[in-house]
């Protein structure tokens, strides 16, 4: 009777326990939606994080990825001040590779989204790990090497989201070759030709440090016949056409790409400058000194290194039309894209300017 009894005791003290428990768990959910929706960057920079952290940089990266994918992330309905009317706020390639997020990344608050790099055949990039923080820096280093889904399989997805797509959004295709291709210049025709009828634009990226031999690409005659051949598969397309470079190269080599894209048979519509960087001196970590890897530090795309709003100004005082980020994204999550926005807004304001246009270039002057 006696062992009975108790048991009955302890039972019921489980019960009350569980109960307790559940109460407990629950409260603690709702008081964690109520604060993730009230103050969504107070909870991203307190709890997202920090445990965002203790994950790869590449589990971190995917994860990301199909958090704004399935929306998890609340959007952005906030009007743009109306300074920032003409202002491209773009998604740096690399960050969606596949073309998984594009409609969720629109709704953070970018006006164009670039996908890719995207290669003909799927490969599956470089092997683990490639991708590196470098928090005293604010820097990632990565060496993905193109990893890549293919054509076939990213230009369904887009067709299979393109109805659905924001009116005011606009979609890059990034355009790479494959690693072990033997005819580069085919590699990038056969992507222009797959992806004509859903790129608002296309880049082709012949500067990433981490593909062998694809930054030779950059030379003069290489790149004129590259130019060349894309030119004439694009003859009937409309979608402009940039040039995204590497930021190591030296001023002749510069002046060569110059001569190279003022020919009309090799021409293009803008260049994004400019790729990862494998040069990095600067670094307070000097663990990350020699690692393989690019770092990411005519009309003309403003990209690397762009954190804040004087970031973003200072590329557009220097002539870019548009400003990409990255980096900023992996370290600071969306919030970061309608903060860098509003601190443009009151730089621009400040300095008195009516809109983003009346800007650029205005720092070589």
């Amino acid at each position: 009777m006696y062992l009975h009894t108790n048991s009955l005791i302890f039972i019921n003290f489980q019960n009350k326990l569980k109960s307790l428990c559940n109460v407990t768990l629950g409260g603690a959910v709702v008081y964690q939606y109520i604060y993730y929706k009230k103050d969504f960057k107070g909870y991203y920079d307190q709890y997202l994080k920090p445990f965002s952290q203790f994950l790869s940089p590449e589990w971190a990266h995917n994860a990301g990825v199909a958090a704004i994918k399935y929306g998890l992330f609340p959007p952005d309905y906030s009007e743009d001040p109306k300074v920032l009317v003409s202002a491209y706020f773009s998604l740096a390639a690399g960050f969606d590779k596949h073309g998984d997020a594009v409609i969720g990344l629109m709704k953070l608050g970018f006006s164009i989204v670039e996908i890719g790099s995207v290669t003909p055949e799927p490969q599956p990039g470089n092997p683990k790990p490639r991708v590196f923080r470098l928090p005293e820096d604010e820097a990632v280093i990565n060496r993905y090497g193109f990893n890549s889904e293919g054509h076939e399989k990213v230009y369904q997805k887009i067709k299979s989201i393109e109805k659905t797509l924001p009116d005011k959004g606009l979609l890059g295709i990034n355009l790479g070759k494959n690693k072990l291709s033997e005819n580069a210049v085919q590699d990038y025709v056969l992507g222009i030709e797959k992806f004509s009828d859903v790129a608002d634009y296309f880049v082709i990226n012949i500067s990433s440090p981490n593909t062998p031999g694809l930054r030779s690409l950059q030379k003069k005659e290489e790149l004129h016949q590259l130019l060349s051949n894309i030119n004439k598969a694009r003859s009937s397309i409309q979608a402009p056409l940039f040039l995204k470079l590497a930021p190591d190269l030296n001023k002749e080599e510069m002046k060569d790409v110059v001569s190279v894209i003022s020919k009309k048979e090799s021409k293009v519509e803008g260049l994004i400058i400019s790729n990862t960087t494998i040069d990095r001196p600067q670094l307070a970590n000097k663990e990350f000194m020699n690692e393989a890897g690019g770092l990411r530090k005519i009309p003309i795309i403003g990209v690397g290194g762009v954190f804040t709003g004087q970031d973003a100004y200072e590329k557009i005082l220097a002539g870019a039309s548009a400003v990409q980020i990255y980096t900023a994204l992996v370290y600071h999550g969306p919030p970061v894209v309608s903060k860098i926005k509003l601190e443009l807004a009151e730089l621009l304001q400040k300095d008195g300017y009516s809109n983003v246009n009346e800007a650029i270039g205005k720092g070589v002057e």
